[in-house]
């Protein structure tokens, strides 16, 4: 009997305050869902902009040697097309890593072994070595962060 008085002289409050809380709940799902969206989109472009990056590589034969783990770079130094190239990887690990760091890009499984592999080769290591001062210090920690980790011993300088 209470209840249903209460429920008559307050049927319009319940009312409005079941739908602000549904609205709200509605809100913050479609946030979700847009950032969901939005991380999506963010990895598809990120993915392009990958892809575009190595076909460099594949469509220029003396890019080659970036790759090589074998090489004498004191006999054959490093070419400006090859510093270029690993500069446009090494931008672009920047940008993932700084969309990472703000949220709209979920971090890759595999990144850090990747960048350990990727930097243990000659050229790469010699072009981040040139070029890690441009870079914010917190990227630049993470890098060698992540490179200490498959060279424990490279902190011993």
């Amino acid at each position: 009997m209470i209840l249903t008085s209460w429920l008559t002289l307050h049927w319009f409050d319940l009312l409005q305050t079941i739908g602000i809380v549904g609205g709200l709940f509605f809100t913050g799902w479609s946030l979700h869902l847009d950032t969901q969206t939005q991380r999506a989109a963010n990895l598809l472009t990120l993915t392009s902009q990958h892809r575009d990056i190595w076909k460099i590589l594949y469509s220029e034969p003396k890019l080659a040697r970036v790759l090589e783990a074998k090489l004498d770079l004191s006999k054959n130094p490093v070419t400006d097309d090859e510093a270029r190239f690993v500069g446009f990887l090494i931008l672009h690990l920047n940008a993932s890593y700084q969309a990472i760091k703000a949220g709209v890009l979920i971090k890759a499984e595999g990144l850090a072994s990747d960048i350990q592999e990727f930097f243990a080769l000659p050229i790469p290591k010699t072009v981040w070595e040139k070029m890690r001062h441009f870079y914010d210090a917190d990227f630049m920690a993470f890098v060698e962060k992540t490179n200490k980790k498959a060279n424990p011993d490279k902190g011993a300088d």
